[in-house]
């Protein structure tokens, strides 16, 4: 399936508790997303805090949420 931009969307199974499961699924249903969008969103907002997710602000994520400075990789390298 084509993700925001235009590429495959990875699969893989994933494995958490079911609490916070529960918690995700209500939380997805609040915002009016399915646990998996939820889940992806998440995952972006955060990337993108940290100044691992390079660009303009995803869609969807405040912009009272600033972009950290790029993160170095165990490489040393800046990941550009």
């Amino acid at each position: 399936m084509p993700g925001a931009n235009g590429n495959t969307k990875k699969s893989f199974p994933l494995r958490m508790d079911p609490k916070l499961y529960e918690i995700i699924e209500h939380w997805a249903a609040d915002e009016l997303r399915s646990v998996n969008g939820h889940i992806e969103y998440l995952l972006r907002a955060a990337a993108f805090r940290s100044g691992r997710l390079r660009g303009p602000r995803p869609a969807g994520i405040p912009a009272t949420e600033t972009q950290a400075e790029p993160r170095a990789h165990n490489d040393g390298t800046s990941g550009e």
